[in-house]
């Protein structure tokens, strides 16, 4: 260690790493992601087969318990689940309150989650217990949807849906929105959207997440915590910012392939592409892909479909992006999707929070299990030794 003036200092010939990149900062079992292969795997399990022949529901127990479900201890687990959905009156009055006012969708959900530890049973209060941890983690999981579907149809003039404890996470949610049961198929495509955005190894929120339950504060606070990083247009919102150029393709009548050669000569951004960690087409964005063409097929509507694969096949075959390791991530395809499942396009960073919470909590119970308080250094490279002027002289 230097000092300085009399004062430590850090050393100049240390790196600074910013935004801590490559840097290990804990050991997790939860996921693995390979970059340059495209593997994402939750648990030693490789997503496409969690993707194709799981349930949220199975994948947020394997997250939280680290071992797949038998039948019996998913069915109970997806019954307390369904169990906790119901909100307290004063959550959805706040939720009026929210929407009257026009809040943004993920600041009413941010609002929203912190003001559900108000309901909290007082026998759950101990943030060091991580069996009170868990249980709260199942309600704030159960509730979100509740929340969000309340929210978006308040501010629309709809009434809130109560939940049903019949359905499965994903198609309570739909009902909630709609109003109306959601068909297999859509089901189907929410359910896997949710199962490949639940967790992604110590990405800005989950790290944020981790920060704040490092000292042990209760898991409310650290899944707002969470919530508001989501919030930030570097790491969520992508999938909104696709959707609004698909329509803006609909909308001007052009071949999109003429389309995304006219933006790329106007030096547009095409959102969706490129990741900070994967250097190939995200795994997630190839099973979204087969969600997107069925929800095309299904309704006889295949033009988003057709919007992005054209503008895929440019990017990849005429412009050479996914050679220079820019591809498709998974917002490419999920926002179409979204759009399909007639979910609104402001609310889909809130939807990738409804999923990430799973794995919000996951890691908060991995980590708190072997807990010590993140605590980072800054080089300091200010002055020392300033002489203090009284306020009369300066």
């Amino acid at each position: 260690m230097l000092f300085r003036d009399g004062f430590e200092v850090w050393p100049m010939t240390e790196e600074i790493h910013k935004g801590l990149e490559g840097i290990l900062v804990a050991e997790s079992s939860m996921s693995y992601i390979d970059g340059d292969a495209g593997q994402l795997i939750y648990r030693g399990y490789p997503i496409e087969n969690l993707a194709r022949e799981a349930t949220y529901e199975e994948v947020v127990y394997l997250l939280w318990h680290a071992e797949l479900p038998t039948r019996a201890e998913l069915e109970s687990f997806a019954d307390r689940m369904a169990a906790e959905r119901a909100v307290d009156d004063g959550i959805i009055e706040m939720a009026r309150s929210l929407a009257a006012a026009d809040e943004a969708p993920m600041a009413s959900l941010r609002t929203l989650v912190s003001m559900l530890s108000a309901y909290e049973p007082e026998e759950d209060a101990d943030s060091e217990d991580l069996e009170a941890t868990l249980r709260k983690g199942r309600r704030i999981t159960a509730k979100i949807p509740t929340v969000l579907a309340a929210y978006d149809r308040l501010r629309r003039g709809d009434e809130p849906v109560a939940p049903r404890e019949d359905l499965s996470h994903a198609g309570n949610f739909l009902y909630m929105l709609t109003g109306e049961d959601p068909d297999d198929v859509a089901i189907e495509a929410f359910d896997m959207a949710l199962i490949l955005h639940a967790d992604h190894g110590f990405n800005a929120s989950t790290f944020t997440s981790l920060v704040i339950a490092s000292t042990l504060a209760d898991a409310y606070s650290a899944v707002t915590g969470g919530i508001s990083a989501l919030s930030g247009p570097l790491h969520g919102g992508a999938n909104q910012d696709v959707m609004e150029v698909l329509m803006e393709v609909d909308e001007s009548h052009m071949d999109p392939r003429d389309w995304v050669e006219t933006a790329i000569e106007n030096d547009r951004r095409i959102p969706g592409w490129g990741h900070r960690v994967y250097n190939v087409k995200d795994p997630r964005a190839v099973l979204l892909q087969e969600k997107a063409k069925a929800l095309g097929e299904s309704s006889g509507e295949s033009k988003w479909y057709d919007y992005t694969t054209t503008i895929e096949d440019y990017l990849t075959n005429e412009v050479g992006l996914v050679d220079r390791g820019i591809a498709p991530n998974v917002d490419f395809y999920s926002g179409s999707v979204y759009y399909q499942l007639g979910i609104p396009v402001d609310m889909y960073t809130p939807i990738f929070a409804m999923s990430r919470v799973g794995g919000w909590v996951g890691h908060i119970l991995e980590y708190q299990a072997d807990n010590r308080l993140i605590r980072p250094r800054a080089r300091y490279v200010g002055s020392t030794g300033e002489a203090f002027v009284p306020i009369d002289e300066r």
